[in-house]
């Protein structure tokens, strides 16, 4: 077999694979599109790290191709999509990274505590001994709050506690007891926003929303100081740049950015409050190394055992299966996406009953997919292989019930997500040649088409309600590409589904909320 590495690889990577019996390996660095496009069909692997692009035009060209390896976490520079359709697997190595970008998070709050690179720079570049001017704070007695308290985040919860801080966490997908195992304050982000006098981040980008804009930096504990080391894109630049000149927030150290690499004009590089550094957070030898170890191993174990580990494209289950099931695999993750933003607090169970039809076949790759789409949106990288142990290590229990009893529909998927606030059902199903539809929320029934944007609300069943959602939609140039409404009687209460054609701002969803007769509104997104 012959394998392909094409970006700068750490070499204790490259000698587990050339030392492998049955592998050849190439290492050819700095390729041009056309130049891979030229030689991909020779290989059964492929090693990739950031430079590399494999585009479509690439993977349609790799009529050898059998897995994917990028060395590190982010898949951005691949196609996922074409991958996965012509079958090839793409692995990342999602852990190699987790410390080294645990301590560049400490290193920022530390630096930026005591003003360290702006000394650094007067003391060297303007020749100016002026400790007076780099008064800074200390991290001992001081409140860090953690947004995303995955594996990244609870290294830095570890080590902010030995500097003898206090950590509260935000994270809806991280329950109590898994937070006390970890040794952290569990609290709202509005709580977390107005306690906390460090934050850092470490959570995905979710619908390509700011999680820190205007809004935020309005209610936070005033000399609040921010690190990023998590994506570009959560935190509103220009806002964090107002919000300093305001004095609501005193610092921030960012290692990413909305635009990379970061354009020598940005404002960000104009204010000395902040610390900004290239992307480092993964820039470690021994992080490089481990990412290095981590995917070559895992490639051999594919390739040679099929084995499949850290998957970020396709289930491990064979191409008959997938053709049947394939539908049921898409409902089951928008159904699980559904469920996590409808359901408050952390998941404590989830129980998917299969009806009909669906009943008949290998579920348990649906199952994975529900869980996939309910834990999506707060952890990152997660996929296929690896949801069903992020599901056990946040101690959610999974059910899974099967019936052949067939009544409104050929096959139905029930997704039962409980929260210690309660349970909430939703069930779907699919229509005709693979359309996907929601028959069924909590006791609610209609026939809601499963679209990018959609309002799922709640009401009383009075005359008026519709027209005035409309209203309120149109005022902010919303447009209501289909609404769908089910009831249990007459004067009780409704439940809507509305799909949109763009995502409602936070001034639409307020209105909607103080709309009379609206009990509940909830901005979804698949």
């Amino acid at each position: 077999m012959k394998i392909l590495v094409s970006d700068n690889l750490s070499s204790l990577g490259v000698d587990i694979l050339k030392k492998e019996d049955g592998f050849e390996v190439d290492v050819n660095t700095g390729l041009s599109k056309e130049e891979l496009i030229k030689i991909i069909p020779n290989y059964d692997g492929l090693v990739v790290r950031s430079a590399t692009k494999v585009t479509a035009d690439v993977i349609e060209a790799a009529s050898n191709l059998r897995v994917i390896g990028r060395a590190g976490v982010g898949v951005d520079n691949i196609d996922l999509d074409a991958a996965g359709k012509k079958g090839i697997i793409v692995m990342n190595a999602p852990d190699g990274n987790m410390i080294t970008t645990a301590e560049h998070a400490m290193a920022l709050m530390m630096s930026m505590s005591r003003n360290i690179p702006q000394a650094a720079n007067s003391l060297k570049q303007e020749k100016k001994w002026s400790p007076k001017t780099f008064m800074g704070v200390e991290l001992y007695g001081k409140t860090l709050g953690i947004v995303g308290m995955g594996r990244i985040g609870s290294v830095v919860a570890e080590r902010a506690k030995g500097f003898a801080m206090k950590v509260i966490a935000y994270d809806p997908f991280v329950n109590k007891e898994h937070a006390e195992k970890i040794g952290v304050e569990l609290v709202e982000l509005k709580e977390l926003l107005q306690r906390a006098d460090f934050l850092s981040l470490h959570t995905p980008k979710i619908d390509g929303k700011y999680l820190l804009g205007k809004e935020e930096f309005n209610i936070v504990k005033p000399g609040l100081r921010i690190i990023n080391c998590a994506r570009g894109g959560l935190i509103d630049e220009a806002a964090l740049v107002q919000a300093i000149k305001d004095g609501k927030v005193a610092q921030a150290a960012l290692d990413v950015y909305s635009q990379e690499p970061l354009p020598a004009d940005s404002p960000l590089l104009e204010v000395n409050e902040i610390i900004c550094t290239p992307h480092l957070g993964a820039s470690t030898e021994e992080a490089q190394d481990k990412v290095a170890i981590a995917i070559c191993d895992q490639i051999i174990d594919y390739l040679k055992y099929g084995s499949i580990r850290n998957a970020v494209n396709m289930p491990s289950i064979d191409e008959e299966t997938l053709r049947k099931i394939k539908p049921f695999l898409e409902l089951g993750e928008d159904l699980g996406k559904i469920a996590s933003q409808l359901a408050a607090g952390p998941v404590t169970q989830v129980k998917v009953q299969y009806n009909g039809e669906v009943a008949e076949t290998d579920v348990k790759p649906i199952t994975i997919s529900v869980l996939k789409g309910l834990l999506e949106r707060a952890i990152d990288g997660i996929n296929m292989v690896n949801a069903p142990f992020l599901a056990k290590e946040r101690n959610i229990e999974v059910q899974e019930m099967k019936t052949n009893e067939i009544k409104d529909y050929t096959s139905t998927i029930q997704v039962h997500v409980t929260t210690k606030e309660g349970t909430r059902e939703i069930t779907g199903s699919i229509f005709g040649k693979g359309d996907p539809r929601i028959v069924k929320i909590d006791d609610y029934y209609f026939e809601a088409v499963i679209s990018k944007h959609m309002l799922i609300l709640s009401n009383k069943d009075v005359p008026g309600v519709i027209g005035n959602l409309g209203n309120a939609l149109g005022k902010h140039n919303i447009n209501i590409a289909g609404f769908h409404l089910g009831r249990i009687g007459e004067n009780g209460n409704a439940v809507s589904v509305i799909n949109i054609d763009s995502p409602p701002t936070s001034e639409a969803l307020r209105e909607l909320r103080e709309t009379s007769n609206v009990l509940e509104v909830y901005s979804v997104v698949i």
